[in-house]
């Protein structure tokens, strides 16, 4: 039963793999600046890769990948990782894991879209009813009344929801540039040519801002190096990992739909470990968006 099943239990632990990296980068990002857990759990994470390819594949680098894929990937991580993840970590700081991780459900939406326009693929009837769901599901928790009036306002901070978009945004462009670059080329590798561009991108910005003396800060916290080599572990390696175990041994909607469940998971933890305060609106609205979701990637009968 267990491993006719594998490919489901595979995208189940990806989703509790990428639940605990929400938590711990933010957690890690409160004590020593988004920015620093961007670059450090890069750098972490293409070690990770690094070893895993020369065990796997016999070289620690990408070397053997074409120049298309090289421009076209580099370009995905600068885009996913620097502009997208720089939203996003930020974003964890601001307004949390819970509701940035509800917003970055608007990510598979956003790539079928963007899958759409640019690559010309095809979306169904039930792909549109999917996303209109999503978006409902994520506008029921971050809006609500303005007192007795009919205008409708964000329960959250405004400069949070919007840095949380703008990673929904990053990420899902990121995904169609990685998608358009790898072609056939091995997935852990083209993942790696994103680590390497993401590195190099932020190493540009933390000279240009001059944060260098806070990496070395950084490093000398240890709870903070914790949290940061665990997200990175099961974020940048082991979730990634066990993604494409699960694509590999299921059908690709089922499993994208079961990885896609972090906002609910998310919220026993948050709840528990962090005493966030989470009522019945919020807790339907992350359901709606995960169906919203399930019906985006699930064949139509």
């Amino acid at each position: 039963m267990l491993q006719s099943r594998i490919g489901e239990f595979a995208a189940l632990l990806t989703a509790v793999c990428w639940t605990v990296t929400a938590l711990v980068f933010e957690s890690a990002g409160k004590q020593v600046g988004s920015l620093v857990v961007n670059l450090i759990r890069l750098f972490l994470g293409f070690l990770f890769l690094s070893l895993f390819s020369l065990i796997v594949r016999g070289m620690p680098l990408p070397f053997d990948a074409p120049a298309r894929a090289w421009l076209w990937l580099s370009l995905s991580g600068v885009v996913g990782f620097v502009i997208g993840d720089l939203f996003l970590f930020r974003a964890l700081v601001v307004i949390g894991a819970r509701i940035s991780t509800l917003i970055m459900s608007l990510v598979p939406p956003m790539t079928a879209l963007i899958g759409w326009i640019i690559l010309g693929e095809t979306l169904s009837l039930s792909n549109f009813l999917g996303m209109a769901l999503t978006v409902g599901g994520i506008a029921l928790v971050v809006l609500e009344r303005n007192g007795g009036k009919k205008q409708l306002r964000l329960s959250f901070p405004v400069s949070g929801v919007l840095l949380a978009l703008g990673g929904a945004v990053g990420e899902a462009v990121g995904l169609v540039l990685s998608k358009y670059g790898m072609g056939s080329y091995n997935a852990f590798a083209s993942t790696e040519i994103r680590v390497i561009a993401g590195i190099i991108g932020f190493s540009i910005l933390f000279s240009l801002l001059k944060r260098w003396p806070r990496i070395g800060y950084a490093t000398h916290n240890r709870k903070a190096m914790v949290r940061i080599s665990i997200g990175a572990f099961l974020g940048s390696f082991l979730g990634v990992s066990l993604s494409l175990l699960a694509v590999q041994h299921t059908i690709a909607g089922v499993a994208s739909t079961i990885m896609a469940i972090v906002p609910v998971l998310i919220i026993p933890p948050a709840v528990i470990l962090f005493k966030e305060k989470v009522n019945a609106k919020e807790v339907i609205g992350a359901v709606i968006a995960v169906i919203g979701v399930a019906i985006l990637f699930l064949e139509p009968l």
